[in-house]
């Protein structure tokens, strides 16, 4: 058997994010991701040529957008000879996407990959009701006017109404902000705690902004230059006067609009390659996709819908033999600021250590100036699925641009299950 290849991050390519209903009102998933993939085609001699596989999705996806990922690579130049794969796993998808290219890679199934992801909230598909849904299926099969005719007989003014997008999980029926709620409760985390989060994130990301850190990361797109959810002048004292914004009802609700992400609209790409490959273009080795971990929790029976991070970032460890002082840098997703403090309570937590990880002493403290240095979600936004590339082509420039050796990621997805990778600095 051939010997395992390293799998190297060439560099990334995002459009600006933008809060729903803003920037980016009158596009769709496509627009984008074919910007994205456009975008890193134009910063890495692409355009015409064949790339091994796009694996690229959305959670919130047309019917109309089923093939998604190569209609995207089409759009953005690439050769009609490269395949596209479509792939969702909540937030978690374009880092999945980075893993599972990375092991074709690794084995010598293909020769480079690009993992992306798109989100538009503000073009989410309107679901009809059952009823509605069938008609209109009987009205697409009727060939005659009594056919058609017959297909609405009995409509009541009840069935036009449509099912408003919700990302409630099916099994709970919480929305990810209520669960949240809950998380916060069981560990105690505080409503001022969360706001410092978030002003960090903040303030860290419109300072990478100033120090042009996003310049050859970010490609304008439908006339927008920059996210426009980063707040370099929010204050903890601003934040105070936020309320509650999924429980409003007990008096204890924690989480608010400044310590949640917000909906977002957005893409994001990675390109991934060997060595041999990247070398023979003359592109450059940025950092090295080690290994990945996929985990999930029984979050429908109690166990903290957010918190699967905790374990997927406990196996990818266990495997590489390493521990939190190996590593040096910690990106991770902020879906809520909550959800950052209970996980980092958690891998302190002598009984979750021993009950839930499996381990005989906690993983430990992470040093608070190791954890998103540049700003994370709560300050750029979160569009779901583009997420993973966004945070992972980060990670690889901030390890080729500090003298830094390795850098853990853990994002958090619906479905209580998580995501963690392992990068490593190149040479």
């Amino acid at each position: 058997m051939a010997e395992m290849r390293k799998v190297a991050i060439v560099g990334s390519a995002r459009i600006p994010f933008q809060r729903a209903y803003t920037g980016y009102a009158e596009v769709g998933n496509l627009e984008m991701l074919g910007a994205a993939l456009g975008g890193l085609a134009d910063r890495f001699g692409l355009r015409g040529q064949p790339v091994g596989e796009v694996v690229a999705g959305a959670v919130l996806n047309h019917s109309r957008d089923f093939n998604l990922a190569r209609e995207a690579a089409l759009d953005a130049g690439l050769s009609p000879r490269t395949p596209g794969s479509n792939l969702q796993i909540a937030c978690g998808t374009s880092l999945q996407a980075a893993l599972m290219l990375g092991a074709k890679i690794a084995t010598g199934e293909i020769d480079s990959g690009i993992a992306a992801g798109s989100d538009s909230v503000s073009d989410s598909p309107v679901v009809l009701g059952e009823k509605l849904q069938h008609r209109m299926i009987d009205l697409s099969r009727a060939r005659t006017t009594g056919e058609r005719l017959k297909a609405f007989k009995g409509v009541s003014l009840g069935e036009l109404k449509p099912l408003a997008p919700s990302t409630s999980e099916p099994r709970t029926g919480l929305s990810m902000g209520q669960h949240c709620e809950l998380m916060a409760r069981e560990w105690e985390i505080a409503r001022e705690d969360q706001d410092r989060l978030a002003l960090k994130s903040h303030q860290s990301a419109a300072r990478a902004y100033d120090e042009g850190f996003h310049d050859d990361l970010v490609v304008p797109f439908a006339g927008v230059l920059r996210d426009n959810n980063v707040r370099p002048d929010t204050s903890l004292e601003k934040m105070a006067t936020m309320k509650p914004a999924f429980d409003k009802a007990s008096g204890k609700g924690t989480l608010t609009a400044a310590n949640s992400t917000p909906l977002t609209d957005g893409a994001a790409a990675v390109l991934l390659a060997s060595e041999d490959w990247a070398r023979a273009r003359g592109l450059p080795v940025l950092a090295y996709l080690r290994m990945g971990q996929v985990a999930a929790n029984d979050f429908a029976g109690g166990d903290g819908l957010l918190m699967a991070p905790t374990i997927a970032v406990s196996e990818l460890l266990r495997r590489a033999n390493l521990g939190f002082a190996d590593i040096d840098l910690f990106e991770i997703h902020e879906a809520f600021a909550a959800q950052v403090l209970s996980t980092l309570k958690a891998w302190k937590d002598p009984a979750y250590s021993r009950d839930v990880l499996g381990r005989d002493a906690p993983l430990g403290e992470i040093d608070a100036d190791r954890i998103n240095v540049k700003g994370s979600s709560l300050a750029y936004g979160h569009p779901f699925a583009a997420t993973g590339a966004r945070i992972l082509g980060l990670t690889a420039k901030l390890l080729g641009s500090q003298d830094k050796q390795r850098a853990l990621i853990s994002v958090c997805t619906a479905g209580g299950m998580g995501v963690a990778a392992l990068v490593e600095r190149a040479g």
